[in-house]
């Protein structure tokens, strides 16, 4: 084999390695997104769905026990209006979670939510909800924020779901940084 051939051969073979590692590294920086609209689309992980409508009511009941949390960095209060409700599956249902900045200076921050338990993820879903955009709240400002959801009635048709009696929805509000916020 000539020296040519082996400079060819080596040259191709580190193309080759540097699109792999080019790939790998794309696949990094994909993966988030790619986990949050795969969870998103399968109610994977707890992951609550969206709706446009609730279905309509059918007989029985599932509590839903409401919950909330902030960062440890963030000065704010937040809490449910109500801990818990009683809702029939398919029922559409309005609760409001209430946030409070306690500092001296305006915060922007913005929630991440979970159902649990997980499996039921892809039976709740919100039709209107705080948790897709940024709440930015002066000092001493307090704000009603709603959630408006229903349980899928096909919660109740699943082995797996189908005596699970309450569902627990979890925000946890978190600072955002701003280009303000730095100055």
């Amino acid at each position: 084999m000539s020296a040519a051939t082996v400079e060819r051969r080596n040259a191709r073979t580190a193309a080759v390695m540097a699109l792999i590692v080019a790939a790998m590294i794309g696949l990094a920086f994909a993966s988030p997104p790619l986990y949050r609209a795969f969870c998103s689309a399968t109610g994977f992980g707890g992951t609550p769905l969206r709706a446009d409508k609730a279905p309509g009511a059918i007989v029985g009941q599932v509590g839903v026990r409401f919950d909330a949390n902030t960062h440890p960095g963030l000065p704010w209060r937040f809490e449910p209006e109500q801990t818990t409700v009683h809702v029939a599956p398919g029922a559409q249902t309005k609760i409001f979670y209430r946030a409070q900045n306690l500092s001296a200076r305006t915060i922007t921050a913005q929630a991440a939510f979970n159902v649990s338990p997980d499996q039921v993820g892809k039976y709740f879903k919100k039709i209107q909800c705080f948790c897709f955009s940024e709440q930015t709240l002066k000092p001493g400002e307090s704000v009603d924020m709603p959630v408006l959801f229903f349980v899928d009635p096909a919660i109740k048709k699943d082995p797996d779901t189908k005596d699970i009696d309450e569902i627990t929805l979890s925000y946890t509000f978190y600072p955002v940084e701003t280009v303000n916020a730095a100055r």
